[in-house]
């Protein structure tokens, strides 16, 4: 039987396949491919397929919108008042389709490098540990979104393989994380403190090719998905705290001093920007080809076509032909707890927007705005070229200062917390009790990380997602008029109805169903 590379498609309708549906007029014959360093190179670029599918700004308002710190107002959208189910999932669908997708096309991309005979021995590890490493950021981002997921890492070669896969049930999200940390340690190896591993242990943005996943984003992945299974599992006797450390700490000689990043490379519009460990890249250029985000026009000020004003002052840089729609709004816990706008914070006007360039905004100066870390200078209609940041190096400081304080070692908590204060021009923070000291860490996260999709898989992950969002953003949404549908199963997506269908009922939505959902 010929061996195949498949170019494959998710079934979302009819298909006996489930979540698994071929393509066989996409297919390659990989007897006559993989040949050279170049035809293996082009398979691993296609485990980056659906970067910009997923991250857009429905997904902001999943993973940003529906929690603590911000919201829609928009009683319309589905995904914003959490009027979601298995029959109506809306955003789940493009993440469950894309997720797997591009799992595929990375099984497919390291089942054929492995076998590649004709290309060098480095050549080939590197390759391999890239597509694993995506593979890996894949898998990590479906068990955020959706929990226990399938897992499989085989390449579908023939019909019996893709019929068995698509029957797989739903795996302990715990069982799927180990696995894959295991993968990268491997990829990324050392020999005590040196490093033997595929690909240059280097800052991302060194590389000769921007935006790939390498070395320092193999550590962000164990480093996040050990700290997941931290607060998860409680079963294995696995120290998932020191599995997170010792990947993280490695990340400190290669990224040095976070002083040394400038507060205004947050902002989205910086493109390449050095302390990003890896980021979804946009380019927009009128009439050429174009890879454009959307999620600028959701988080600027309203824009008035007649009066060329941005909620009734000029901010220049924004240019005249924007078209902005229902925007995000940081949540009066936010704006007035977290990061209120009287206190040393430096970052408070990259994250909101309540004036420019002194000149406070008519309605923004009460309720900010999303602030400039967001907006998009010259957007054409709703093309947005920013470059959304996924992984920063402030981010793995901030995991380091959550293993400490897992361990009580109140010098690690201080010193790393504190770099990162320290750089918004916050005073040092020393710790006085430790149930103070997390909420602190907590608040550093928001002020740190906000309104980089990060925000719910934080609260999912340390079990305290639905009374955030009991305490803090219900009620704003309730005071605006909106009703909201949101229960714990919300805490993660339903997989749609169709995949559990297609399944043969393999997968499921018992915790949805608990709710009558």
């Amino acid at each position: 039987m010929k061996k195949f590379l498949p170019i494959l498609m998710l079934a979302l309708g009819t298909s006996c396949s489930g979540f698994l549906d071929e393509n066989p007029s996409s297919f390659v014959d990989r007897d006559s491919y993989f040949k050279t360093e170049v035809q293996c190179r082009t398979a691993v670029n296609s485990c980056y397929e659906g970067l910009r599918t997923v991250y857009t700004t429905t997904l902001f308002t999943h993973l940003e919108a529906t929690t603590d710190l911000a919201m829609v107002p928009s009683s319309a959208d589905v995904n914003a008042i959490l009027d979601i189910n298995p029959s109506q999932c809306n955003i789940a669908k493009t993440i469950w389709s894309t997720g797997y997708k591009a799992v595929m096309y990375c099984n497919a991309a390291i089942a054929g490098v492995a076998a590649s005979s004709t290309i060098s021995e480095s050549a080939q590890k590197d390759l391999l540990a890239e597509a694993k490493t995506m593979r890996a950021f894949w898998y990590y981002f479906l068990t955020s979104v959706f929990g226990d997921v399938p897992f499989y890492t085989e390449d579908v070669v023939d019909q019996p393989t893709m019929d068995r896969i698509a029957h797989l049930g739903r795996m302990s999200a715990n069982a799927t994380r180990a696995a894959l940390i295991a993968e990268l340690q491997d990829c990324y190896s050392y020999d005590g403190d040196d490093y033997t591993g595929a690909l240059s242990q280097m800052r991302a943005n060194d590389a000769d090719e921007k935006g790939r996943a390498g070395w320092a984003m193999g550590m962000m992945l164990i480093g996040k998905m050990a700290l997941w299974n931290a607060y998860t599992d409680l079963s294995s006797g696995t120290d998932w705290f020191r599995v997170a450390a010792e990947a993280l700490e490695k990340l400190i000689p290669v990224y040095g001093a976070l002083s040394q990043y400038p507060l205004s490379d947050l902002r989205f519009m910086v493109n390449d920007a050095p302390e990003r460990i890896f980021e979804i890249r946009h380019a927009y250029s009128e009439g050429t080809l174009s890879y454009s985000g959307n999620l600028a026009q959701n988080c600027m000020p309203s824009y008035n076509a007649s009066t060329r004003l941005y909620d009734g002052i000029s901010v220049p840089m924004l240019g005249t032909s924007a078209k902005v729609s229902a925007c995000n709004r940081p949540t009066s816990y936010f704006y007035a707890a977290v990061q209120p706008d009287n206190g040393q914070d430096a970052r408070v006007d990259i994250n909101q927007g309540r004036r420019y360039e002194g000149t406070p905004f008519v309605t923004g100066i009460n309720r900010p705005w999303m602030g400039p870390k967001f907006w998009c200078p010259y957007m054409k209609t709703t093309y947005d070229s920013n470059d959304y940041p996924v992984f920063r190096y402030a981010d793995a400081l901030l995991m380091l200062a959550e293993c400490c304080y897992a361990q009580r070692d109140k010098d690690g908590f201080e010193r790393y917390l504190n770099e990162v204060r320290s750089r918004a021009g916050l005073p040092a923070y020393s710790v006085g009790n430790w149930t103070k000291a997390e909420q602190e860490l907590r608040d550093e996260r928001a002020r740190e990380l906000f309104g980089e999709f990060q925000r719910k898989f934080d609260l999912v992950r340390w079990g305290i997602w639905f009374t955030a969002l009991k305490e803090y953003w219900e009620p704003e949404m309730a005071s605006r008029g909106f009703i909201t549908k949101m229960q714990r199963c919300h805490r993660y997506l339903p997989i749609p109805i169709e995949q559990v269908v297609n399944s043969g009922y393999a997968l499921d939505n018992k915790e949805y169903n608990e709710y009558g959902l």
